[in-house]
């Protein structure tokens, strides 16, 4: 990593908490785990053929502050992030530097239910 990285939005990390809905299914809610500063950035995109025709798709790069690992604070990619209506769904985690104190969270914009 060559310079500081721009850590200006906030974002709250959510775990999923899935239940039993009484009826033979089950329910996903989402406990948010606290808010973290990132720097988020486009990383890479595609263009995919779906029913109603060609469809984007962009990943995102999300740039936070390193946890250790075990930490509530530190991603996972069974997790999300939300920033107000927008949510970032993560893909993968991995640290962005040497000294590890940065971790890069490839996600995916997801419309909300």
């Amino acid at each position: 990593m060559s310079s500081a990285p721009r850590l200006t939005r906030t974002l709250v990390l959510e775990s999923p908490v899935v239940t039993a809905d009484n009826a033979g299914g089950f329910v996903t809610e989402w406990q948010a785990l606290g808010t973290l500063w990132a720097e988020i950035r486009a990383s890479s995109g595609r263009t995919r053929f779906a029913v109603l025709g060609p469809s984007g798709e962009v990943q995102l790069r999300i740039l936070v502050r390193a946890a250790r690992p075990g930490s509530d604070q530190r991603p996972r990619p069974d997790q999300r992030f939300r920033e107000g209506s927008r949510i970032f769904r993560i893909l993968a985690v991995a640290e962005a530097d040497l000294q590890g104190r940065y971790l890069i969270c490839t996600a995916r914009e997801e419309l909300p239910a």
